[in-house]
């Protein structure tokens, strides 16, 4: 009778003790969604020779970083805690730690590189050196240059696949796009497109990629598994961003003399449609659910927010000087607008809850500006996991 007692009351104090237990990691996983751990913005100031560090929690710059001289292209690695600024003028990719928020590495490659682009493993960079016309092929782990590949003449961008098998390049100089195997660090064909190919965007599953042509106002449309061109599309005068749907189902145009988004069905290899966007549109983002497309008009100093599914205007937002690179935060709460000439980053705070009567996500609006350096020119975010942040 005792030993039954006392083997109940044991049952019941374990039952307890799981239940207590329950209970607390419930409200130690509702704590930590609602309070999201550490998130910055990294802005390129390209006369400042340095990059601002936004706390995106604070809202507030909390550090600037000497960087290389005249900063332009930065990315996030999209596995480790860390950001690359590229500065053109000294030709290096300054390492900044994002724990930490310093700059830890800077690694040489060659002459007037603009941006980089890293791969989804986050193993590998890759760097258009416009002034030498290569690629410099960086190993991220051990932040050294590992090969230079030659390209076309004034290579301005190269953009790695989602697959990581193939970097896509374009060369200003002499109208090409070269591609080149990952694997093999080897060019394995170069394709004559249209006049003075600049951005790329690649669809998801790496099947094609598209390529703005700013002086013939043309898109190319290239194969890369087959390495030779699907269709040239004429699109508004002067096309220099192309923003790519999450599905790759449409790709959007800023045109920015046209003063118009063109529309491109990637299936079709068409374009279906154009609308007006505002002043000079320079930059564009969408967000992860494609309900909203942002495009910076450089010439009229606002963000025009449309809604994808009607292709509604919803409402031009007033910014600062020149806006020019977006960005979106972590949690898409928030946009970032880099105001090239008025150096600051304005913050347009979002909310997309659809009005149930109209059936539109409500206007966005202005929330706060916040000085950077001279000549903001590119943004990055990056989120850091609460358990891996410095205290």
């Amino acid at each position: 009778m005792f030993r039954n007692r006392a083997a109940r009351r044991i049952r019941r104090a374990a039952f307890l003790l799981v239940a207590v237990a329950m209970v607390l990691a419930a409200v130690a996983c509702k704590s930590k969604s609602a309070n999201p751990g550490p998130e910055y913005a990294y802005v390129t100031n390209g006369k400042g020779n340095s990059v601002t560090v936004i706390d995106l929690n604070a809202l507030q710059a909390v550090r600037t970083l000497p960087v290389g001289a005249n900063p332009t292209g930065i990315e996030a690695n999209p596995v480790k805690n860390e950001v690359y600024a590229v500065s053109t003028d000294a030709g290096t990719v300054s390492v900044i730690d994002a724990i930490k928020n310093a700059v830890v590495a800077t690694i040489p490659v060659q002459r007037q590189p603009y941006f980089i682009s890293v791969s989804s493993d986050g193993r590998w960079g890759y760097v258009a050196n416009s002034g030498s016309n290569t690629v410099s092929v960086i190993d991220l782990n051990a932040r050294r240059t590992v090969a230079n590949v030659a390209v076309g003449a004034q290579p301005g961008l190269a953009r790695v696949s989602p697959n990581g098998d193939t970097v896509v390049v374009s060369s200003r100089g002499n109208s090409t796009v070269s591609l080149i195997d990952a694997a093999s660090r080897s060019v394995r064909a170069t394709i004559p497109v249209c006049k003075n190919p600049e951005d790329i965007a690649i669809l998801p599953d790496s099947r094609k990629a598209f390529v703005a042509c700013t002086e013939s106002d043309e898109v190319a449309v290239i194969d890369l598994k087959q390495g030779h061109l699907l269709s040239i599309l004429r699109v508004g005068g002067v096309p220099v961003t192309l923003a790519l749907k999450p599905d790759g189902g449409e790709l959007f145009v800023s045109n920015f003399d046209a003063h118009t988004i063109s529309v491109i069905n990637t299936s079709a290899d068409e374009v279906s449609e154009s609308f007006l966007a505002g002043n000079n549109p320079s930059g564009a983002t969408i967000t992860a659910d494609s309900s909203l497309l942002f495009v910076s008009n450089m010439g009229s100093n606002n963000v025009a927010v449309f809604d994808i599914g009607t292709r509604t205007l919803l409402v031009s937002v007033t910014v600062g000087d020149g806006p020019d690179a977006l960005a979106l935060t972590p949690r898409e709460n928030m946009l970032l607008v880099a105001d090239s000439r008025s150096g600051d980053v304005s913050v347009l705070r979002l909310d997309k809850r659809r009005d149930k009567k109209n059936q539109q996500a409500p206007p966005q609006r202005l929330f706060t500006m916040i000085p950077v350096g001279a000549q903001p020119n590119q943004i990055a975010v990056k989120a850091i996991a609460p358990e891996k942040a410095a205290h």
